[in-house]
């Protein structure tokens, strides 16, 4: 407060009267101020308050307003201090200055001082006036001047003179304009709130939108447009920008407009005005309905939604060809992200197979429950009279809705009942290529949105996605079954018998272990009862899957069982299965195969079946086992007492490969000892290594006095984590010798008597072995084979007889030629021997042998179950 009285305290120079003049204006401000200090004016009735003790800001902080006194003589008498800011000219410089002279251009000069003689005249006199600063600085500006003549003490003429600075005045007044401007013209809604929260002024795009004209708002509050607690938020959020000066934007506000009960939205930004002091005086608001725009943000956002669901669900639905995982993963996809609960149902008909099931047409069909999920905890869905469980058959009533969509195939939206937790349910059948396969609901529980057009339209995509897949894991299903039947029926059933072996097998197609849908693959094992209680045992694998390799393997199966019983060496079974499978891909056989193999172009065209193989043959007399290998792993034996070895048996090429002879290695089996053969399917996955799994595979053969059931399910149960996508095979076998007492063999002399001893060594062995019904057709089939030996073979004659699960009796000699059944004629007095051994026995054959040939003749048991043909009549029938 001394500021001012230290100013007017310059003019105490009895020549400087505006000095005094100051002086006495600021002492009597002072005096107001020392009053107002109180908060009160003096004489002010009540106490009316008039100043704070803060500058409250006015019109004079804005515009630059100057006065100065004009004596009798024409020149400057008094100086304010507002002059000298304008003009830049202290007191003691201006007083006694001629104004017209200092201030005014040489070419206006004249003029002015006809202007000065007419204001010291006694007329007033207003006017704008171009100046220039008469200290040399060439300062230049425009002034409006207001001058009112006045007398002196003295009564002699003078002047007041008022002067505001153009410019000032005018960049005001485009201010101001502009402001207006802006205020009455903004497409936005704009108002001016004061410092207590009222409205002070709002322009004419606010008041059409509430209503009113711009007046009739002043002093309103937010409360007066707003509901709670809307109106509380807004309001700390107005005191907040009044208190820190932080502007606010984008603020987003709800509420209703008069005659309206639709929900508006606005985008408000908030900032604080200040004075031209810098004295905070209120809150500019700038608000624009942005209910559309949200409306736009919303319709955006839920297509944004859609597609993000519809690509969620192209990620994850159908990555198996499984029904239940596919429904499944249907719903994690809507679940909670579409819907709260949700539920797949299929027809039970298409499920087992049928194409087209009773009731399909009408929707009376059964359906089974596949799958449900719900994002509400222990909430089963509302299927009406009755809940349905998941795996549960049923199907749904004629009139009802559900029926009413998988008939129509369109959507129907089912009301949800009074008094009940689900809002709305969409049945939406499972439309696939034309074919309704099920259908899927989709429920929202009250306080969710409820389902709109654009829910419909998504809920029918997702699910004909969904029935696509599903249809296709039908598909599959279905004719993976098939295959699967095939291959079965390709495979020994059950648990194959051998004379002299206890045999074990195991057969699990690709993925069985790991739960995914089993693939059809090439892998094969066999058991082949070959004559003299002999048996051949082969496992295969046909390099690939699917389908095309299962039909080589039945081919090669086939093949391998045909050429076992021409009683092949094992090598040459393997030289012959070669030449077969070359052969498999080219539509001429093993001879367009090799003319395609020299022709590199043709090669690429036919397609190649490669194929591993091992094939052994066990006598059971000799004990003796011979292997033959076509590229496959190596057979495993334990001997009683022993650790497991790999037998070292050369592993050749694979079949189709073609030009490389196979090699045979003969083993002696102890009784006892236990055999394994196997495909890669059992010791190789992508996670093991061939070597690491034929380790473990040996080392899981620990204890083969077991029983055989037992061992191959432990070496399965330690192989699990070995197995996964490929097949695997398994053949075990237990060598159980053919006693010694089980067989009879003698050498007989090549002479006509060896006929005679031949059935008398067959008579005293099939008396001593308690066969006696089988004796005279034995001896009768015995002398017609030594008696062809004599006549057509060559060298000495040997005869075996063996027992085992029947009787086996052969002659062998060292011709080479082969004996051919052949029908006799009425008058023919021989050639009907080999009739009689055919009419006479269960099976006869002949095979050849390093030294010769041996045929030989096979009788059952007498066990009741199957009765032997009367000698007699076989003879007569002959005739």
């Amino acid at each position: 407060m001394s500021e001012i009285p230290a100013k007017a305290t310059e003019s105490e120079d009895p020549s400087d009267g505006a000095r005094a003049a100051e002086a006495e204006e600021a002492a009597e401000a002072e005096d107001v101020l020392d009053s107002g200090a109180s908060g009160q004016a003096p004489g002010a009735p009540g106490g009316v308050t008039m100043w704070q003790s803060s500058a409250p800001g006015s019109i004079y902080d804005y515009i630059k307003v100057a006065s100065f006194s004009i004596g009798p003589d024409g020149h400057v008498d008094q100086w304010s201090l507002r002059a000298e800011q304008i003009f830049g000219i202290p007191a003691e410089r201006a007083v006694g200055l001629d104004p017209i002279a200092a201030f005014i251009t040489p070419q206006l000069r004249e003029r002015g001082q006809r202007k000065m003689a007419e204001i010291l005249d006694g007329r007033e006199w207003t006017g704008v006036i171009p100046f220039r600063a008469p200290d040399g600085s060439g300062a230049e500006g425009l002034a409006e001047v207001y001058v009112m003549p006045t007398t002196t003490e003295d009564g002699e003429r003078a002047a007041v003179c008022i002067i505001v600075d153009v410019r000032t005045l005018r960049s005001i007044e485009t201010d101001l304009a502009a402001s207006q401007a802006i205020f009455g013209q903004s497409p936005f809604g704009f108002l001016l709130i004061d410092a207590d929260l009222r409205v002070r002024r709002a322009n004419q795009r606010f008041a059409a939108t509430f209503g009113g004209t711009p007046d009739e708002h002043r002093g309103r509050s937010v409360h007066h447009y707003l509901q709670s607690p809307e109106a509380e938020r807004v309001s700390a959020t107005l005191r907040r920008v009044l208190e820190t000066g932080e502007s606010i934007t984008d603020m987003h506000v709800s509420g209703t407009i008069p005659g309206s009960d639709e929900r508006r939205h606005w985008s408000v930004n908030l900032y604080r005005v200040h004075s031209g002091s810098g004295h905070p005086i209120g809150i500019a608001w700038l608000g624009t309905d942005i209910t559309s725009r949200r409306e736009a943000a919303r319709e955006a956002a839920a297509a944004r939604r859609n597609l993000a669901l519809l690509n969620e669900a192209g990620a994850r639905i159908g990555n198996s060809l499984d029904l239940e995982t596919t429904a499944r993963e249907l719903l994690d996809v809507v679940v909670p992200g579409f819907c709260d609960l949700a539920t797949v149902d299929l027809y039970q008909g298409l499920l087992a197979g049928d194409e087209t099931p009773p009731g399909l047409a009408d929707g009376s069909a059964e359906l089974r429950r596949v799958a449900f999920a719900s994002a509400v905890s222990d909430t089963p869905f509302d299927d009406g009279p009755e809940t349905v469980d998941v795996g549960a058959v049923h199907h749904y009533a004629f009139n009802s809705p559900c029926a009413d969509a998988l008939r129509t195939a369109r959507p129907r939206h089912i009301p949800a009942e009074d008094g009940g937790l689900i809002q709305s349910t969409l049945a939406v059948p499972m439309v696939a290529h034309d074919t309704v396969v099920g259908l899927a609901q989709f429920s929202r529980t009250k306080g969710s949105e409820p389902f709109g057009e654009r829910d419909r339209a998504l809920a029918v995509e997702l699910a004909a996605r969904a029935a696509v897949c599903i249809d296709n894991a039908r598909l599959y299903r279905r004719e993976h079954e098939r295959a699967l039947i095939l291959q079965r029926s390709l495979l020994p059933p059950g648990d194959p018998e051998a004379s002299g072996l206890d045999i074990a097998c195991r057969y699990l197609p690709g993925n069985a272990a790991t739960g995914r849908p089993s693939e059809v693959g090439g892998d094969w094992f066999d058991v082949i009862e070959l004559p003299g209680h002999r048996t051949a045992l082969v496992v295969g694998d046909v390099m690939g899957r699917g389908l095309r390799a299962a039909v080589a393997m039945g081919e090669l199966r086939t093949a391998v069982r045909t050429l076992a019983q021409l009683d092949l060496e094992p090598a040459e079974v393997l030289a012959q299965l070669d030449e077969i499978a070359r052969g498999l891909g080219a539509p001429g056989g093993v001879q367009q195969a090799t003319r395609a193999a020299r022709r590199p172009r043709e090669a690429d065209l036919s397609e190649v079946y490669l194929a591993t193989c091992v094939y052994a043959v066990y006598d059971s007399v000799t004990r003796r086992c011979t292997f033959a290998n076509a590229g496959h792993l190596p057979p495993v034996l334990v001997e009683p007492g022993e650790p497991a070895l790999m037998l070292d048996v050369p592993p050749g090429m694979p079949l189709g490969v073609g030009g490389e002879p196979f090699e045979e290695v003969e083993v002696e089996l102890p009784e006892g000892a236990l055999l394994a053969l196997y495909t890669d399917g059992l010791v190789e996955s992508r996670d093991h290594p061939l070597d690491e799994g034929l380790q473990a595979f040996v080392g899981a053969l620990t204890d083969p006095s077991q029983p055989l059931e037992d061992v191959c399910d432990h070496v399965l149960n330690t192989l699990d984590t070995h197995h996964g996508e490929d097949d695997l095979a398994l053949l075990m076998a237990r060598v159980q010798g053919l006693p010694a007492e089980s067989v009879g063999d003698w050498t007989l002399p090549r002479e006509p008597r060896s006929v005679g001893r031949a059935r008398e060594y067959a008579r005293a062995r099939l008396l001593a072995w308690d066969l006696e019904p089988l004796v005279d057709t034995a001896e009768l089939l015995v002398s017609e084979l030594v008696t062809n030996a004599l006549r057509y073979g060559e060298g000495e004659i040997r005869l075996r007889l063996l027992l085992d699960r029947t009787l086996v009796c052969e002659v062998w000699d060292a011709g080479l030629v082969q004996p051919r059944r052949r029908r006799a004629r009425d008058t023919d007095e021989g050639g009907r021997g080999l009739q009689l051994v055919g009419l006479l026995s269960a099976a006869w054959g002949s095979r050849r042998t390093p030294r010769g040939k041996t045929v030989w003749f096979e009788l059952p048991l007498p066990d009741g179950e199957h009765g032997l043909t009367d000698p007699a009549e076989a003879l007569l029938s002959l005739f």
